[in-house]
């Protein structure tokens, strides 16, 4: 067969590339992409352009192969059957819940992908479903008019709050925010609703309010997270000492934290790590909350997640 000869030398010499390339075209599948759009979408419409030509102008710079949504739209200009001004417009105005729609289907898609590989990867605590949660808020200075950056006035690029699945090294939520103002904290609410009983969630110390951690015990599931300065509680008893990493010594305490919402005081290992040489901060001490049993994770693993 003429596909035969054709791929049979790709298998052959770059089997990994055919496959990468196979993922992609079922993830990024125009049909599929199209039906998302119609079915997520509230204010935005299809009317020549489809959603699914601005995901592959997008991913051709995400992946890049094109420097610029510019270049990808000049190297497909034929095929977009419309102006330079149209494609802009509908960029700028795709709705933050299809991009996050279109990342969870993505995710869902990938799965039996990552598992039929056997390309999971080992579980940092073990019988955990480990997710990381994570803020990607640009800086003021990037991707935005040279006038507009040494002003703190001037309207800031959005953020976005990402969460990956450690096992399989999928992000399987994203949550935007177009207001680039706003603090990582105020996506929380949106968070809680994908907390499952039994998952572990590990985040830095900006996702530590007392109330994102009380709702965490309440949904069944524990939690790593760097202590906020912000957040206080009642330290119990001495720290005892736990062992030596190549960071440095690692001590425990017990801690109790007031749930805002229950009004019920919350146990936490309180985790210390007292570092042999600084962060670029000055910190000396790294301080951990989390609600992870003793038994099913030592302090000296979690320190060292």
């Amino acid at each position: 067969m003429l596909l035969d000869t054709v791929f049979a030398p790709c298998i052959k010499e770059r089997p990994i590339c055919v496959m990468a390339r196979g993922v992609l075209e079922r993830l990024l599948d125009a049909d599929r992409v199209d039906t998302l759009f119609e079915r997520t979408a509230t204010q935005q419409y299809t009317r020549e352009l489809l959603f699914s030509t601005v995901v592959q102008l997008m991913s051709e710079v995400v992946l890049g192969v094109q420097p610029s949504v510019h270049a990808a739209s000049q190297a497909h200009k034929e095929e977009r059957g419309v102006s330079t001004t149209a494609l802009d417009n509908k960029l700028d105005r795709v709705e933050t819940a299809v991009a996050a729609a279109l990342g969870r289907d993505s995710a869902r898609l990938a799965a039996p992908g990552v598992q039929a590989l056997r390309a999971s990867h080992p579980r940092w605590v073990p019988g955990s479903t480990i997710k990381v949660l994570d803020g990607n808020h640009v800086a003021s200075t990037e991707h935005r008019l040279q006038e507009l950056r040494d002003t703190w006035a001037a309207p800031l690029p959005g953020q976005a709050l990402v969460v990956l699945a450690q096992h399989r090294m999928v992000i399987t939520d994203v949550f935007l925010n177009e207001d680039g103002h706003a603090q990582e904290r105020r996506g929380i609410a949106q968070v809680l609703y994908r907390v499952s009983a039994g998952d572990l969630w590990i985040a830095d110390r900006h996702f530590c309010p007392r109330g994102l951690m009380g709702g965490r015990a309440r949904r069944g599931a524990a939690f790593l997270v760097r202590q906020h300065g912000q957040v206080q509680g009642e330290l119990l008893g001495a720290p005892t000492r736990q062992g030596v990493t190549r960071r440095g010594t690692v001590y425990e305490q017990a801690m109790l934290v007031s749930d805002p919402v229950s009004g019920e005081a919350l146990p936490v290992r309180r985790l210390t790590l007292a570092r042999k040489e600084p962060t670029r901060d000055g910190d000396t001490a790294l301080h951990l909350l989390s609600t992870i049993p003793a038994q099913e994770a030592r302090a000296r693993t979690l320190v060292g997640v």
